[in-house]
């Protein structure tokens, strides 16, 4: 008899652990993922996205004399770089907050004023100023290989640089 009760009861086991097998297998393929972590974009993918295309709108904008285009595209990589102060205050043990309040009260403070002053010269000459404090910082980050100059040639080929007339 107790041979007899043993078969059912390892019949029982096995079908049990069949069907948790299968019930496993099937909520593993039909279980959403686990929770990602949110996209938190590097230094890299920041400056590629936010901050270089404003650098040269500023710089096509203010060549091409369109002094208000060039303020707004001005405060645009302001905002920028303090998007990447906020995402990365320290990166790789700098503080990237100190090194962008440098630019935005050095070399950027010095576009403002020429903007300002609607002075094509002044304005050339604070654009390779920006352009240096940003290859200083690159430097002072061990990136120096990433060489960054005032821009010639406009990445915006549906934009119209020129000033708008009323």
């Amino acid at each position: 008899m107790r041979r007899l009760m043993k078969r059912p009861i390892a019949v029982i086991l096995l079908a049990a652990l069949g069907v948790s097998a299968v019930s496993m297998m099937a909520a593993s393929q039909g279980a959403p993922p686990p929770a990602a972590q949110p996209y938190r974009p590097g230094v890299g993918d920041l400056m590629t996205m936010t901050v270089q295309p404003r650098h040269t709108k500023i710089a096509i904008a203010g060549r091409a004399g369109n002094w208000p285009l060039a303020k707004y595209e001005l405060h645009q990589l302001q905002e920028a770089l303090d998007r990447v102060v906020q995402n990365w205050p320290r990166w790789k043990g700098l503080p990237l907050g100190g090194m962008v309040e440098a630019i935005e009260k050095g070399p950027m403070a010095d576009v403002a004023e020429a903007i300002e002053a609607k002075d094509a010269a002044k304005f050339s000459a604070a654009m390779g100023q920006l352009a240096e404090g940003c290859n200083a910082c690159h430097q002072a980050a061990n990136v120096g290989m990433v060489v960054i100059k005032t821009p010639d040639a406009s990445n915006f080929p549906d934009q119209d640089f020129r000033p708008q007339k009323p």
